[in-house]
């Protein structure tokens, strides 16, 4: 799957730079085996609602800590939960610890609502891994806007409830 994420972005021109490190599965870890990259670091959870019919794909800063009850009210969702692995798999293809805004490409059938936090989107670049969590692309986020076109994810584009 990774590598027909990169021939995606090469075939539309899709800039980026590449970072190769070793896997990381939390945001704690990536600030501690990762270089300061260009780009925002972000937190990326994959949601599922109260009776798993609808999914979530949401991206907050990195040291965010995101209010899922009021996020699930926000979205008009019930009983919004973190979905679990198999739901991983089966929606976006992706293990545990490589959750990335990047997998949208995966979601063929748009069945995966994207969600981005307005404090990630006005930065020039977000951090995003390339579905394995052993790399990191900093992707314009003009880029990143032209990639939800082809994928046919338009972001929802808003401040995500966060816990203080």
């Amino acid at each position: 799957m990774e590598k027909q994420l990169y021939q995606l972005l090469a075939r539309h021109g899709l800039r980026y730079q590449r970072f190769e490190h070793p896997a990381v599965y939390t945001c704690e870890e990536a600030d501690r085996l990762l270089p300061d990259l260009p780009g925002a670091k972000t937190k990326n959870l994959f949601l599922c609602d109260g009776k798993g019919k609808r999914h979530v794909l949401v991206a907050v800063p990195a040291d965010a800590s995101v209010d899922i009850r009021a996020l699930g009210e926000k979205l008009g969702l019930k009983g919004l939960r973190l979905a679990s692995a198999e739901r991983l798999k089966t929606h976006l293809g992706l293990e545990p610890g490589a959750v990335t805004l990047l997998a949208a490409v995966n979601d063929r059938e748009r069945q995966v609502q994207v969600v981005i936090d307005l404090s990630i989107w006005r930065q020039s670049a977000i951090l995003c891994h390339p579905l394995v969590n052993t790399a990191t692309l900093a992707v314009p986020t003009a880029e990143l806007a032209r990639f939800f076109e082809l994928t046919g994810h338009a972001p929802l584009l808003l401040d995500v409830p966060l816990r203080a």
